[in-house]
């Protein structure tokens, strides 16, 4: 099926579709989070010092391979289509899944990262493709789409990939690889292409690779500021995976158990969030003043976070409030989408993810480096959530970003004289 997605019953499948790449990628993922950390001191011979410098090694080259391969999979999207790209990233992502399931050694497993990297940079060309089928007026009640599927995936998948682990370490990856196989054939058959030929751009490396896809942003200054905030945001983000679990452990004693139900109770709030109350938010706020409202729930979240006396309001507070920033989001694409022309979509999510792998790169060192500081011995002043204040302070500040950009259209589209004039 190639044919251009027309409304209706072939667009909602393809909806359907692309929530399920999503989940199915994320849930591939989250499977492996708990098994590869036990592979690589398999393969270290039992040393998990050598093997936590080998997962750090990992990790960072993943985030990298996210950097310079998520502007090339979205422009070639701008050439060839979405439906082609997202299907051959199944593929790849299945294959390099068998890779990873079969890896004799650590340099082919390390391999196999890699191309785990690139081939995960399709979320980006997902993402064109809801701007592609979706009315700017409902476009971030879509994204809230893909948050949903991010939140079932993250819950999902670590437990998962926890109870294959038991049995074989290596049987996570042989289930993603059928998970992510199936989905492509499954694609191949009720996919339509959402990117009809005459919308198409051909593709130049000059905005292909991630310097240049950044550096193309600057010629929209609203959507280079409105870009701006949402690498804000997404670095706030690095705190929680980066020092969550640490923090936990050194403040409430919390075990791997309770740590597992926190966040799988945050992910089922974001779930509640993103997948049922973004589309009648923002159609009764509009996306300007949702996306606000977001970045406001996600300074008080992190700031419940780091300053909650008890586990009971850390959780009972802290957890729901935080889920409320998932409005961000889906009302942050709804805007820069509609600025965006639509063969240029696939390489403006490109970019996006570049300034996530960006992001990846730069926020560990920030929050964990932090966290150490304000827990050392000869400190004054003992603040072991100074990580998530820090969160909380780059927040408001891409809150008071945000205000400057979104008024700034405001007021031009105010003060811009009609057709009658």
């Amino acid at each position: 099926m190639t044919a251009p997605l027309a409304s209706g019953a072939p667009r909602r499948a393809a909806l359907a579709f692309i929530f399920i790449t999503v989940l199915l990628d994320i849930l591939a993922m989250g499977m492996i989070i708990p098994v590869l950390p036990k592979l690589l001191v398999g393969f270290m011979d039992g040393d998990t010092s050598r093997a936590a410098q080998l997962f750090g090694v990992f990790s960072t080259a993943w985030a990298l391979m996210q950097f310079v391969f998520s502007p090339v999979l979205g422009a070639l999207s701008d050439r060839y289509g979405r439906r082609r790209v997202i299907l051959l990233s199944n593929v790849g992502m299945g294959l390099d899944y068998i890779l990873m399931a079969w890896a004799p050694t650590v340099g082919w497993l390390f391999a196999g990262r890699i191309i785990a990297g690139i081939t995960a940079a399709s979320i980006s060309t997902a993402s064109a493709y809801i701007a592609d089928v979706t009315p700017s007026d409902k476009r971030a009640a879509g994204f809230g789409m893909l948050g949903a599927a991010f939140g079932v995936g993250f819950v999902l998948g670590p437990g998962l990939g926890g109870l294959l682990g038991g049995i074989d370490p290596r049987l996570p990856f042989w289930v993603s690889a059928g998970l992510s196989l199936l989905n492509a054939l499954y694609g191949l058959f009720v996919l339509p292409e959402s990117l009809p030929p005459e919308k198409r751009k051909p593709f130049r490396w000059s905005g292909a690779n991630p310097v240049g896809a950044l550096l193309r942003l600057r010629a929209t200054p609203e959507v280079l500021g409105l870009v701006s905030v949402h690498f804000l945001n997404n670095l706030a983000h690095i705190a929680l995976p980066s020092v969550f679990v640490l923090y936990a452990g050194y403040r409430f004693g919390w075990d791997e158990r309770a740590v597992g139900l926190a966040l799988a109770g945050s992910g089922l709030c974001s779930l509640v969030v993103q997948g049922g109350l973004v589309r009648p938010v923002v159609k009764r706020l509009g996306e300007r003043r949702t996306l606000m409202m977001g970045l406001v729930f996600g300074a008080v979240g992190f700031s419940v976070y780091a300053l909650a006396p008890s586990p009971t309001l850390f959780c009972g507070l802290g957890i729901p409030v935080m889920a409320l920033w998932g409005f961000f989001s889906p009302a942050s694409q709804g805007l820069m989408t509609s600025r965006i022309p639509p063969s240029e979509q696939g390489q403006f999510q490109g970019a996006l993810s570049s300034l996530l792998g960006i992001a990846g790169l730069m926020g560990p060192g920030l929050f964990t480096q932090t966290f150490a500081y304000a827990i050392a011995p000869e400190r004054a002043i003992h603040q072991p959530g100074a990580p998530f204040l820090c969160a909380a302070l780059l927040l408001m500040f891409a809150l008071g970003l945000a205000m400057r950009v979104t008024r700034e259209r405001e007021q031009a589209v105010l003060t811009t004289p009609g057709p009658l004039a």
